[in-house]
């Protein structure tokens, strides 16, 4: 028997960044999408854990228990007092180190699905505990759809949406690392004073509008000098894709993924055309949001 579940990636179409924190963290309000470029998570009972990868990028996966499906497994497990005795078998779609919450989308993932497997019949909000346990972002994989996320980006408030907004999303030539981009963001406002982030209205009302010039025009990302200081190239990469016809163009998250906001769907497959022509990433991809959170298929 096996139990798998999807699970998609997210674009951050605000993300708010206050100062650093005791704990090292920074407040954050960011507000998150569900976009359709997904995972496929598999468990299957085993004699041991052990975790696989496949597609794109998969060399670059770590296969041993510091990836976040590993720690989901054993966190669900040490909870119902069981052993973690599964294969995690990841199917990667989503990019890696791209910004757009790959390796969290694998945790939520397979906590999902071992809950599944083994019956645990974990409620809602056990699983959203243990995804906040295991990072920032995986509370939201789970989710799906939009919403805003306050703290460290873990305690979410589901946002309702109006319509479908599409995308692209050129692949850089490398990845960057998320506490890079946060030390570099430290780093450029040494001395400044950060204010508190907030969720901006205008793109709360864009988003439950289905508004998608609104939303163009409020789309931000407080960590993106840090992430085109880290990686200057990423700047032609945006700029071609406005060229192209993009209403809105930011780095998704942490980076390196840029991310474009189209008219429509023609307008989405005439962006990313021009950006694989351009030179100037390793691929584009076309996905629509809202998508739905983790689901066991």
């Amino acid at each position: 028997m096996s139990v798998t579940v999807r699970v998609p990636a997210k674009v951050n179409v605000q993300l708010g960044v206050g100062g650093t924190r005791p704990d090292g963290f920074h407040d954050l309000a960011n507000v998150f999408l569900a976009v359709g470029l997904y995972d496929e998570i598999t468990v299957t009972p085993a004699e041991e854990l052990r975790v696989t990868c496949s597609g794109p990028d998969a060399a670059q996966v770590p296969l041993d228990r510091t990836n976040l499906a590993a720690r989901a497994a054993l966190a669900l497990a040490e909870r119902h007092g069981r052993d973690a005795a599964v294969h995690i078998h990841i199917d990667k779609d989503i990019p890696v180190a791209g910004g757009m919450a790959g390796g969290s989308a694998d945790g939520a993932g397979a906590l999902l699905a071992c809950d599944a497997l083994w019956g645990t019949r974990a409620s809602r909000a056990d699983l959203l505990e243990i995804c906040a346990e295991l990072g920032s972002d995986v509370p939201f994989s789970l989710v799906g759809g939009a919403a805003l996320g306050t703290g460290r980006g873990e305690r979410l408030t589901v946002l309702g949406t109006g319509g479908t907004f599409h995308w692209v999303f050129a692949m850089a030539v490398r990845g960057l690392s998320t506490p890079a981009v946060f030390q570099e963001f430290d780093r450029l406002n040494d001395g400044v004073r950060v204010p508190e982030p907030a969720a901006s209205r205008e793109l709360l009302d864009a988003l439950a509008k289905g508004d998608t010039e609104a939303l163009a025009a409020s789309v931000s990302n407080d960590l993106q000098p840090a992430a085109l200081s880290l990686f200057p190239s990423l700047a032609d990469t945006l700029a071609e894709g406005r060229a192209a016809g993009a209403l809105a163009a930011l780095v998704s998250g942490s980076g390196p993924t840029t991310a474009f906001l189209a008219p429509d769907a023609a307008g989405a497959e005439r962006i990313a055309q021009a950006l694989r022509a351009s030179g100037t990433c390793r691929t584009a991809r076309v996905a629509a949001s809202p998508a739905p959170g983790a689901t066991v298929l």
